[in-house]
């Protein structure tokens, strides 16, 4: 498969989302100007039924260096994700079944092909790592250690915090970053990308490379998508955008965010050139209305997930739903197990909430309507033998009726 080296094209991929190369930045360039063909991967642990836009931010670097020819592994962690990966933790992760892990990644390839291409003649490769760490010996395990050291692995903020509060640290913690840099080594890798918060792990893997004996490996660190006062957006803060949502359920939510992620959204969550995301820049400073360009953004974003005429679709939708404050044409109708149920096991069963606390919170502020009437008491239960419209906030209808 023959690269593209072209000097600009790899400036952009070397600049656009990137916050830091490892050794160097100037060792990477180098080595891509040769038209050397690389080998890169990026890990997505499936702790979740579904990719999120901060892993797009991930996989929208693994498809620039796709199209420039290069050979691109989309790793699926199905084995780290049974550790769990104690990264910004207080506290020790919970630990995953297979099946768990299974049944989460079931769909990650589907929602990644949103970015990457598996198929042509440069297709994305889909790896899942326990394919080689089950494989591991105890004795191999052993092996592995014999190349960390205990002060390595507890220097991480995390562990010193809980050494601090007296929390407990558990052993198979310290050998999530040891699973994933073996990960570097069975698939031989020259670079490995992640988030800015993956660097500890990411070094580890190449650390381990080199004391293998098998290669100088890079290390590309992504900025995480936050705003101007460092909030950021993930699974971790419960503000996580995921795939698997419908188009208008992914407008709304990018519609939702502070005006300080435009910005950084449109460098790391688009396809927008760094030229292009200068632009932005440039309008926002000069006075343009911040919504007009979110609601560019929350196009874009929804167009890479879900194509363009969905993006449409979602983008009419806000305005008659959202701006002029009109109900929905089509509003899905869903049927109930009772004829009779609490506005809670309503909201959670249609999928308006993920848990009854977020219920009993949107009712609290005046979030929730039943029939267009404000609902005030969380203990309220509805007559489902007539067909009862649901909404929560400005975007989340469903009609709902008994069996």
């Amino acid at each position: 498969m023959k690269t593209v080296n072209d000097k600009n094209k790899i400036e952009e991929l070397l600049n656009k989302g990137v916050e830091k190369i490892y050794p160097s930045r100037k060792e990477l360039q180098e080595k891509l100007e040769t038209g050397e063909r690389i080998r890169l991967y990026c890990g997505f642990d499936p702790t979740a039924p579904s990719l999120h836009i901060g892993n797009a931010i991930c996989l929208n670097k693994l498809s620039q260096f796709q199209a420039l020819g290069h050979e691109v592994i989309f790793l699926v962690g199905s084995f780290t994700a049974m550790i769990g990966d104690p990264t910004d933790k207080s506290a020790v992760r919970k630990k995953m079944t297979r099946e768990e892990v299974k049944e989460n990644a079931h769909l990650y390839q589907d929602q990644a092909s949103a970015y990457l291409n598996f198929s042509g003649d440069n297709p994305a490769l889909v790896k899942y790592n326990a394919e080689w760490n089950d494989k591991l010996s105890f004795k191999d395990l052993i092996e592995l250690s014999s190349h960390f050291t205990v002060q390595q692995m507890i220097q991480r903020d995390m562990f010193q915090k809980r050494i601090e509060e007296e929390k407990p640290i558990f052993l198979h913690e310290f050998l999530y970053p040891l699973t994933q840099a073996y990960d570097s080594v069975a698939m031989d890798v020259d670079l490995e990308i992640g988030g800015n918060d993956q660097m500890f792990n990411m070094m580890c893997g190449r650390d381990l490379m080199s004391s293998m004996g098998k290669k100088d490996k890079f290390v590309m660190t992504l900025k995480i998508l936050a705003d101007e006062q460092g909030n950021k957006m993930g699974k971790s803060e419960g503000n996580a955008v995921f795939l698997d949502q419908k188009a208008e359920n992914i407008y709304g939510a990018v519609m939702s965010w502070s005006d300080g992620f435009i910005l950084p959204a449109f460098e790391l969550a688009t396809k927008y050139t760094m030229a292009e995301v200068e632009e932005i820049k440039r309008k926002l400073e000069t006075g343009e209305n911040p919504r007009n360009l979110k609601m560019q953004l929350a196009f874009e974003i929804t167009k890479l997930v879900h194509g363009e005429e969905e993006a449409e679709k979602a983008q009419t939708s806000f305005i008659n739903t959202v701006q002029k404050k009109e109900i929905p044409e089509e509003i899905e109708v869903k049927k109930m197990s009772a004829p009779q149920m609490g506005i809670l096991d309503i909201l959670f069963e249609t999928g308006l909430v993920t848990s009854k606390g977020e219920g009993r919170r949107m009712i609290k502020q005046n979030a929730v309507r039943v029939d267009g009437e404000i609902i005030s008491e969380d203990t309220l239960e509805l007559d489902l033998e007539e067909e009862r419209l649901i909404q929560k906030g400005k975007r989340g209808f469903v009609k709902v009726i008994s069996q």
